[in-house]
């Protein structure tokens, strides 16, 4: 028959393994709900100037702009607000990244053109034009 500290030392363990199961369970959930971005996949030509008001905008209206949980009005999402030039000039090295990277715009998918334009217009300068 068990003794009673091997009856313990038993259910600890279980208890322990119970635990450790759910931390991973969980943290495997935190990696499945991000964004995978295959490293290396941005290709830039800048061959092209790209104009704020002809390139630029009309991304940032269609893809960043939206409401208020990514950059429209009253956003404070990352860099915030995102519907003036002077907002988005401010935030180039932000948006930069995170079109590089991939991470943005965070529910949905830029096409490799929009991409390229961000990313030559701010590496051009970003200028108002």
């Amino acid at each position: 028959m068990k003794t009673l500290m091997e009856s313990k030392t038993f259910f600890a363990t279980k208890y322990f393994a119970k635990k450790i199961f759910l931390v991973a369970a969980l943290i495997s959930f935190l990696f499945a709900c991000t964004k995978h971005v295959e490293p290396g996949t941005t290709t830039i030509d800048c061959s092209v100037a790209k104009s704020f008001n002809a390139d630029i905008k009309p991304i940032t209206q269609n893809s960043c702009s939206m409401d208020t949980d990514c950059h429209g009005s009253g956003s404070t999402s990352g860099p915030g607000e995102l519907l003036t030039y002077s907002q988005i000039f401010n935030a180039r090295a932000a948006i930069r990244s995170a079109v590089a990277s991939g991470v943005m715009p965070k529910d949905a998918t830029l096409s490799a053109s929009d991409k390229n334009a961000i990313l030559c217009w701010i590496d051009n300068g970003a200028t108002n034009n």
